[in-house]
């Protein structure tokens, strides 16, 4: 056997960074930024953490369907998308052409409707292509974390939804860390009804619970399928694993998220999906589960 080193060499991607990159993490990694302060995030009403245990759960999803049923009831809205090496937020909405721009009091976020109702920063606006791999480590991706949180200019917002990548990693201890001085109201676990999906979602409740997050509630989305003609629901899955697990949590169990063809297909093309489809159960379970956030007090 050849006793040579086998190495791997990734290229790294190329980032559309705004004019002023001296307020960019170094390529060399680490640094970032202090930590927001409640001054940083002043117009922000709410802070609401969307998170998973687990990956192909559909937790970018439900974030954009939380974000545009707030937007339907007459709210401001920010969507953060710390998912650096998956972000797929831009695409669902339909913004993977935008642009950050820099002003006086940070990073300017792509708007995605004329009215600048609803917001979005994400590592997607950056990339050079939108297939570029962002291979970075720990250090590099905790400084643009810390970045997005400390340099964007939000402005005046009823919520903050923060789209975080699966697991517990270095991206989530960034993501609490540079929030702790502001206190986000909590989190929306989500999950699928399997029990492999329910065993890494009691872990991120761990997790909550030893950063001193609160939990808002639990989702369970992809369950049982509705037919749009005759409104059957198949369970494809198991059914009932996230009521059990928020059971389990006690914490509160907020709905059950069908599968609906047309929401992939309206995500696939960044349509709004409960814009297009007001009348199906989708829309209905959303507004229900918006609800809990709705009733939240202001700070």
């Amino acid at each position: 056997l050849c006793c040579c080193a086998v190495v791997y060499i990734f290229p790294v991607p190329h980032l559309a960074w705004p004019k002023n990159k001296s307020t960019m993490a170094s390529e060399s990694g680490g640094g970032g930024g202090p930590a927001a302060t409640p001054e940083v995030l002043a117009g922000v009403k709410h802070v609401v953490l969307v998170l998973s245990g687990k990956g192909g759960v559909g937790k970018s999803t439900v974030a954009t369907q939380i974000a545009t049923a707030l937007v339907s009831e007459g709210k401001k809205v920010g969507i953060l998308d710390v998912d650096l090496c998956g972000p797929s937020i831009p695409r669902m909405l339909g913004l993977e052409e935008g642009t950050v721009h820099q002003c006086a009091e940070g990073w300017v976020p792509v708007y995605a409707d004329r009215e600048q109702r609803l917001s979005v920063m994400s590592i997607g606006f950056l990339l050079g292509a939108s297939d570029d791999p962002v291979v970075w480590r720990g250090p590099k991706k905790t400084g643009m974390i810390q970045q997005f949180i400390t340099q964007v200019a939000w402005g005046e917002l009823d919520y903050l939804i923060v789209d975080t990548p699966p697991g517990t990693s270095d991206e989530h201890l960034a993501v609490v860390e540079s929030l702790r001085s502001y206190r986000p109201d909590g989190a929306v676990l989500v999950t699928t009804p399997q029990g492999v999906a329910l065993n890494d979602v009691r872990r991120e409740a761990s997790f909550c619970r030893k950063a001193k997050i609160p939990i808002l509630g639990v989702i369970e989305n992809m369950s049982g399928y509705v037919c749009p003609h005759c409104s059957e629901e198949v369970n494809v899955f198991s059914a009932g694993g996230g009521e059990r697990l928020a059971e389990e949590a006690k914490v509160p169990f907020l709905g059950k998220v069908p599968i609906d063809p047309r929401l992939g297909a309206a995500l696939d093309v960044g349509e709004r999906f409960l814009d297009k489809f007001p009348e199906s159960e989708v829309f209905a379970v959303v507004s229900r589960i918006v609800q809990p956030l709705l009733a939240l007090p202001d700070r």
